[in-house]
């Protein structure tokens, strides 16, 4: 078993490692005894702050959370150094509503879970895809408060949008050199 569980985290943030168009993304939880970094790739940094602010508007009342949100903002670096404990395959999130807090399941690459279809699953029963009980699994769960998930899902985007600019012509990335347009019959811009 491989379950790694903060309930709640003293911090849960998303951040990167590199200049940008090199940049490594991770999700980083700590309790103030330990630090966990899991890394992920930039569009799962954006399909989940999408995500945790949609389920957030359903569940949580929005106006609530973003209130909320102010008491968690956290602008600070990652925790050096960071080591990663495994790459994030399939990520699951649910609402609980005894505990009102937002529950994020994120499951290594290849782990049991992450390869299994959903038909497997169903087959497999409850127990099988518990990570508490199933040793082929390397999970990362962290429950967060209504407010923490906010704060979170706000630095996401962040993090997301502070890569390099877009050409206005392609969408592409501009690196610092410049790039290669497609749109301007192949001249740089």
């Amino acid at each position: 078993m491989a379950l790694i569980s903060y309930d709640p985290p003293a911090r849960f943030v998303a951040g990167t490692v590199g200049p940008p168009g090199q940049r490594e993304f991770y999700l980083q939880a700590s309790d103030g005894q330990r630090t966990t970094s899991v890394g992920l790739e930039k569009t799962q940094v954006a399909i989940l702050a999408d995500r945790v602010n949609d389920l957030l508007d359903e569940f949580a009342g929005g106006e609530a959370t973003e209130q909320a949100a102010h008491a968690f903002v956290d602008d600070g670096p990652l925790a050096m150094p960071v080591e990663e404990e495994f790459r994030v395959g399939t990520m699951g999130l649910s609402w609980d509503p005894e505990v009102r807090r937002l529950v994020l399941e994120l499951h290594a690459v290849g782990d049991s879970f992450d390869t299994a279809d959903a038909e497997e699953l169903a087959e497999a029963g409850e127990n099988a895809i518990d990570p508490a009980t199933d040793p082929t699994q390397l999970v990362l769960r962290v429950s967060l408060p209504g407010g923490m998930a906010r704060a979170f899902a706000r630095r996401g985007r962040r993090v997301v949008a502070a890569g390099r600019p877009q050409c206005p012509f392609c969408a592409g990335p501009i690196d610092a050199e410049g790039h290669i347009c497609p749109r301007a019959n192949g001249y740089r811009r």
